[in-house]
């Protein structure tokens, strides 16, 4: 049987202290599994670079130049994460058999990229890379990505626990995500909802090159929002659900206040009163705010904006 082709997709963000040791260390896995006859010579390596300001893109340049198997995608300004790694899984969509995506700091293991393409000819359409544990995380770290994956469990949206963006997809699976027009881009929710066969790998993630981490907690805290309000509208039934109960018990003091009136008993009340006005306006105001987070979203889809430009490719 013939191999087929592989393109590993690597979104970069100012990460030109550690490209050259990524593409190097890439470069010889696509080696490593072309010896075991496990992809085609026409694999690649694609990077992705997503508006960064410092040399990334001159460097993917010499890359492109000098390793036939290194090809570039520049998008015209910063997109994030998740628009970058889109733009690189349809780009390759046109070349490639099966993708793999993966961080450009090499935290993800790529010793494990054999057992991602042996799930793949088992049948596998998409392949979750799973970290076996989070002991190498500082308490910090740990604590706040478990708190992110509950936070998304808890509000109903689907997706594998200790799962980023490393993850395998077939042409058919990456068709089916071309189908998914929507601007908002929270990939490990979409990716669950193509279907068709999926398996996972696990594997330990390790230290970063060099440099720092994009995403800190409060990045993490706002991308598990935008997963949410993509994929639940829990936070809405909540709301109506706190109203209902905040009209009960209105109505509950209403009638005790009527009751301690005929019974002629003065009741003061001023800071219970004061506390109600004070508690109610900041319900209104939370409410307003996931209301609106929602309509924001609604509004941002109707324009049908490109979630990316490419302004060059490089191959």
């Amino acid at each position: 049987m013939m191999a087929d082709t592989l393109y590993l997709v690597v979104p970069c963000y100012n990460e030109q202290e550690v490209l050259s040791e990524t593409a190097r260390r890439l470069l010889d896995s696509l080696a490593g599994l072309l010896k075991m006859e496990l992809i085609s010579r026409d694999s690649r390596v694609l990077f992705v670079d997503d508006g960064s300001r410092d040399d990334t893109w001159n460097i993917i340049e010499r890359l492109a130049d000098g390793h036939p198997q290194v090809m570039g995608v520049k998008l015209s300004r910063n997109r994030g994460h998740q628009n970058a790694l889109m733009a690189g899984l349809m780009t390759a969509k046109e070349f490639a058999d099966v993708t793999i995506s993966l961080d450009a700091d090499m935290q993800d293991d790529i010793s494990v990229l054999p057992a991602f393409m042996k799930k793949y000819y088992d049948g596998a359409e998409i392949v979750f890379g799973v970290r076996k544990s989070r002991e190498s995380d500082t308490v910090f770290k740990r604590s706040s990505a478990q708190f992110f994956y509950k936070l998304l469990k808890t509000f109903g949206v689907e997706a594998v626990y200790n799962h980023a963006d490393y993850r395998l997809m077939s042409r058919r699976a990456l068709n089916g995500l071309s189908e998914f027009g929507e601007v908002n881009l929270f990939l490990r929710g979409i990716v669950m909802q193509i279907g068709y066969k999926t398996s996972t790998v696990e594997y330990d993630r390790g230290e970063r090159l060099a440099g720092e981490s994009k995403y800190p907690f409060s990045k993490m805290l706002g991308f598990a929002f935008d997963g949410i309000t993509s994929f639940s509208i829990k936070p809405i039934r909540m709301i109506t659900a706190l109203g209902i109960i905040i009209f009960l018990v209105s109505i509950a003091v209403l009638i005790y206040s009527l009751v301690v009136n005929a019974m002629g008993n003065t009741v003061s009340g001023w800071t219970s009163t004061v506390i109600s006005v004070w508690i109610l306006g900041g319900l209104q105001l939370f409410a307003i705010g996931i209301v609106g987070e929602y309509v924001g979203k609604v509004y941002m889809e109707t324009k049908k904006r490109p979630k990316y430009i490419i302004e060059k490719i490089v191959k």
